[in-house]
């Protein structure tokens, strides 16, 4: 039987629906295993990727960078070097307060937030990340992993502050009063009902990133929908569209630990077996909540090799991208590399114990 919430799920969506849809691009097999490469790409930046024995990248832009002529231009860049592109971001429309807290400009942002979809699909891209923080990543003080390498930390204790592009955002309240948890969700069934139809019409999936850090409440702000195992359930329930799935980032995931619900092997086994796995960042920390330091993939509290087997146990064929890498001696490349040769020896032993032959 349909319950109500359901019901009203696919009424509304269907409400929005656009008259025509592209099928959703049938990935090939394997884990592609890819790198975030510069905003403006050398060819010296691009040369550094196949030398790493990988064929996929991500890259980010942001202002003035995120148009179609420009994704069109990096597009090109990176295939001319033998190279596929993943995705282009957007911080434009990523991390959005307006739409997270329902602030003046919502529409428009919204309507910006389309735009950049239609501008994917005429560029050739179809997948993208969103994430639906209302005030930022927050971190306190840096501090250092193994050997001192200097690293991303949150001490809940340490007066920590929101961080996104130019924009700082410091407690007690960063918009001047406490949200209700009901306004959050309110604000992202708004904001996926106008997302998913355009998503659904141009091919394009979307990766929902977790909250950083997950399942507290920053600055009035509650994190409450992409925090936990039960949120993404419901928020993907409420999306009802195969376009809109998970971009699980395994460090957010194990900072929230036992506050998610579930542990991040279970956590793939269920999306990935209903489809809704996109995209997977993976890295790892020291600890959980409520303070933690951003480690290196094998010096952290979690079995990175546990979860690139489930990758391959579930046929993964999205993307896992090294994340948050801890700055190393000698480099921005040297730490990349370190992170990337881990991914890729378990990646093969992985296989080699499916009896699957490497993608």
């Amino acid at each position: 039987m349909t319950s109500r919430r359901t019901f009203n799920s696919l009424a509304a969506a269907a409400a929005f629906a656009p008259t025509s849809k592209r099928p959703l691009e049938q990935w090939t097999p394997g884990v592609k295993l890819s790198l975030q490469i510069p905003t403006d790409p050398t060819a010296d930046d691009l040369a550094f990727v196949p030398q790493l024995g990988i064929g996929y990248v991500n890259i980010p832009t942001g202002g003035a960078a995120s148009t179609l002529e420009n994704f069109t231009r990096l597009k090109r860049k990176v295939e001319a070097a033998g190279l596929k592109v993943w995705n282009i971001g957007n911080s434009n429309v990523h991390n959005m307060p307006e739409v997270t807290l329902n602030l003046p400009g919502r529409d428009a942002k919204i309507e910006e937030y389309k735009q950049y979809l239609r501008n994917l699909a005429a560029a050739g891209i179809f997948y993208t990340t969103y994430a639906h923080m209302g005030n930022g990543i927050w971190s306190s003080a840096r501090e250092t992993t193994r050997g001192g390498a200097p690293a991303r930390a949150l001490d809940l204790s340490k007066d920590p502050k929101g961080y996104w592009i130019a924009n700082t955002y410091e407690g007690p309240l960063t918009h001047g009063r406490r949200f209700s948890e009901q306004e959050i969700w309110d604000n992202y069934e708004y904001f996926i009902r106008r997302a998913a139809p355009v998503a659904e019409e141009l091919g394009i999936r979307i990766g929902i990133h977790p909250d950083d850090p997950p399942a507290v409440e920053l600055g009035g702000i509650p994190r409450c929908v992409f925090s936990s195992f039960e949120g993404y359930r419901r928020a993907l329930e409420i999306a009802a569209s195969p376009n809109v799935g998970m971009c699980l980032c395994c460090g957010c995931w194990l900072e929230g630990g036992p506050r998610m619900g579930k542990g991040t092997e279970e956590t793939i086994r269920y999306f990935a077996g209903i489809n809704k796995l996109f995209k997977v960042h993976f890295r790892n920390v020291n600890a959980p909540l409520p303070h933690f330091v951003e480690s290196f993939i094998d010096n952290g509290y979690a079995d990175m090799y546990k979860i690139m087997k489930t990758l391959v146990d579930v046929d993964f064929r999205g993307c896992a991208i090294a994340d948050h890498v801890p700055a190393m001696s000698g480099g921005r490349n040297v730490g990349w590399a370190y992170s990337i040769a881990y991914m890729k020896a378990y990646l093969e032993r992985a296989e080699a114990e499916a009896g699957k032959k490497k993608a």
